[in-house]
């Protein structure tokens, strides 16, 4: 059968979930084979993408396609290139936080995480009165012109991040991309053994990128202390103009961490945002659950600060974020579009109370208790906001 490769994949990847060594009830494998459905749809999706001559971009993760802590601010889109080709990026700027790109020598592995090429953010290409915007990625040229990037040898994808901090307010943009010498061409029709060719890709996605996930926690969270956060440092990968603090939590259900951390101003970080993921290395509920909060979205204290709450249980306060029933978990606060480096004066510091002691632990409490009513609000718009954002 043409589509066996695939589907011994999908068989090997289930072995993959059911021996992850976190699992310890069947609410985290129940969780797990959902994890596995978002990626065996994505193993697909992008083993169709996969068209260099022909390339257009792909939704990288999603609510429902989730990988690598996926960030809940964020839209990431990818395309594949060849290093020896032109390609035209176009689109229209929209009112997000943050527009970045980033070219990749390969994808994300096991054992490696790919080299950043080039990253950048839209202060370094000119956007027009109306928004719009051409970029071209292409072998060097000896007269580039501001608005073209050389691909370097082993460029091989490209990667766009859209980034919102206010869910309610800001538009996403539009952006394509073609190949500069196939314009008005078709790809060749597609034959059987193309078929079969992009089925077996489709298992070798799925199973890489569930082992490089699982793994990648180790090189960066499970060696730090429990429920404690990193100096902010530069996001790894190689992005441009971002700082990233890490740290895994382990609660239980009479205790609560505090995370406290200067809110940076828009001056200094447009886009300051914390969350929260699942030891499956992704996004928790981010539709009907508060689990994650930027700047605009969390309440600042009067002395500047912001004080985040993870905790299980609802202690009824603003900057609440809910463990969804995760007694383990990633933390991860990110800064970009940054106008300066941060240092240990700029992060976070992180304390274990007990849940009924949050009142004398936080020196605003009052100032920051929300009602019922009023937490169902802040859900409601969530859900509003991310199918708006779903549907472009």
């Amino acid at each position: 059968m043409l589509t066996q490769p695939f589907a011994d994949a999908v068989a090997e990847a289930e072995q993959i979930i059911i021996g992850a060594p976190h699992i310890t009830s069947g609410a985290d494998l129940a969780e797990g084979y959902d994890y596995l459905a978002g990626q065996i749809k994505a193993s697909l999706q992008l083993a169709w993408a996969y068209q260099r001559d022909f390339p257009y971009f792909v939704a990288s993760t999603g609510p429902y396609t989730k990988m690598g802590l996926d960030n809940p601010d964020t839209l990431y889109f990818h395309s594949y290139l060849r290093d020896d080709a032109e390609y035209v990026v176009t689109g229209r700027r929209g009112t997000t936080t943050d527009l970045s790109f980033q070219v990749l020598n390969g994808d994300y592995s096991p054992v490696e995480v790919p080299d950043s090429l080039a990253a950048f953010d839209d202060r370094a290409f000119s956007v027009a009165d109306d928004g719009t915007f051409e970029l071209r990625f292409g072998p060097a040229r000896a007269e580039p012109g501001h608005d073209f990037f050389t691909l370097g040898p082993g460029s091989a994808m490209l990667v766009v991040r859209e980034v919102y901090s206010d869910w309610a307010t800001e538009q996403r943009g539009t952006i394509s991309i073609r190949r500069a010498d196939r314009a008005g061409w078709a790809p060749p029709a597609a034959d059987v053994a193309a078929m079969e060719k992009r089925y077996r890709v489709a298992g070798k996605i799925l199973l890489s990128r569930l082992r490089a996930f699982l793994a990648f926690p180790e090189w960066f969270y499970l060696k730090l202390p429990a429920n404690t956060m990193t100096e902010p440092r530069r996001t790894p990968g190689g992005l441009a103009s971002q700082f990233s603090s890490a740290g895994h939590f382990g609660l239980d259900d009479d205790e609560a961490m505090i995370v406290t951390v200067p809110a940076a101003g828009k001056s200094i970080a447009p886009y300051q945002g914390i969350q929260l993921g699942s030891m499956w290395y992704v996004s928790l509920d981010y539709i009907s659950h508060q689990t994650s909060l930027t700047a605009d979205q969390a309440r600042a204290d009067p002395d500047g600060m912001l004080r985040f709450v993870i905790s299980e249980r609802n202690p009824g306060l603003a900057n609440w974020l809910e463990c969804t029933g995760h007694r383990r978990g990633y933390v991860q606060i990110r800064w970009q579009r940054l106008t300066r480096e941060l240092g240990p004066g700029d992060g976070p510091r992180a304390e274990v109370v007990k849940f009924a002691d949050l009142a004398g632990a936080l020196p605003y409490y009052e100032q920051s208790r929300v009602t019922p009513a009023e937490h169902a609000g802040r859900i409601a718009a969530r859900q509003a906001a991310v199918a708006a954002r779903m549907l472009g």
